[in-house]
């Protein structure tokens, strides 16, 4: 940490009740402080490398750039960065995700409040810290003997997957992504073929069956 005596945290959410919430509680544990705040990932990325905090959490379901791929961005820029991922997705395909990617953190928005205030401390720390909910996932996503469908899919194409399940167009995603229409067709294509779906349905099929879409 860059200060011995505060963690700093940077929050990302786009709910600002969400927000205000868990700034409240943080802001009332000592040694903690709410630096900056963010509402989608695009900002996070944007003010990450601005604010320096000790620990970004970080929500995964967000209008435009979802959390995952501003995490990969910041990652990829910064390795040291300390992420914790704040979410209702509670299954092993992003928990896997995020830990492969770098994340140092993963809880549920269910979690009681402590769980947060340890969490931060852990990953401040340079720890690893799952919550006790994500834990029967982790043990899932590690030891299952049957492969993960979307595991060939690049981190790109995992976030453009994702996009194309919530009915986003090749355009609204090259605009989201800051990619050509071109690229993103071209990773659309590779995403069907490796999955042997032929459809944008059933894309969104598989990503209901697997519970990634948003609650």
């Amino acid at each position: 940490m860059s200060d011995i005596e505060t963690i700093k945290v940077f929050l990302v959410d786009d709910h600002e009740v969400v927000r205000a919430g868990y700034r409240r509680l943080l802001e009332a544990t000592s040694g903690i402080s709410v630096i900056a705040e963010a509402s989608d990932g695009e900002s996070a990325y944007s003010h990450f490398f601005e604010h320096q905090p000790d620990v970004l959490v970080m929500d995964l379901s967000m209008p435009g750039m979802g959390g995952l791929e501003a995490s990969r961005r910041i990652l990829a820029k910064d390795k040291t960065a300390k992420i914790l991922v704040f979410s209702v997705y509670e299954n092993e395909v992003f928990l896997s995700r995020a830990l492969d990617m770098g994340v140092l953190g993963y809880i549920s928005k269910r979690s009681a409040s402590q769980v947060m205030i340890d969490a931060v401390r852990k990953v401040a720390g340079g720890e690893v810290y799952v919550g006790q909910e994500m834990l029967p996932f982790l043990v899932q996503a590690r030891s299952s003997t049957e492969a993960d469908p979307l595991s060939q899919l690049t981190p790109r194409e995992f976030e453009i997957f994702l996009l194309l399940a919530d009915s986003k167009t090749v355009n609204q995603i090259s605009e989201l992504l800051n990619l050509s229409p071109k690229t993103v067709g071209h990773h659309c294509t590779s995403i069907k073929h490796k999955l042997n779906i032929s459809d944008i349905a059933g894309l969104t099929r598989l990503a209901i069956r697997l519970d990634l879409m948003a609650p």
